[in-house]
């Protein structure tokens, strides 16, 4: 029983850490960041750079899958740097212990 549990805790974790992509699917933290370390090691001048970038990913995606991702990263970086999308407002809330600090999303 309790490793049926941890089982359904495990899966709920990688439904809740799905991030959306350009073609309706999910990109879960950890393949987000295997493809980031792919794209520090495929620079855009390496030949069959998508290729390898979802080699590198062990098979997750597909290539057309991680070049629409980065097309999409792209356009969002683009959309940060112009101004069109507003920085959040973050206040700062101590715990009672006063001892430490974090940022929270207003």
């Amino acid at each position: 029983m309790a490793s049926a549990a941890a089982g359904s805790s495990k899966q709920q974790q990688q439904v809740t850490t799905m991030l959306p992509s350009s073609r309706g699917g999910g990109w879960t933290q950890r393949q987000n960041k295997q493809f980031e370390c792919a794209l520090a090691v495929y620079d855009r001048e390496t030949p069959d750079r998508w290729h390898n970038v979802a080699r590198y990913m062990g098979g997750a995606k597909s290539a057309d899958e991680v070049r629409r991702h980065f097309e999409q990263l792209v356009e969002d970086v683009a959309r940060i740097e112009s101004g069109r999308v507003p920085f959040p407002r973050y206040a700062a809330a101590g715990l009672d212990d006063g001892r430490s600090r974090y940022l929270k999303f207003q």
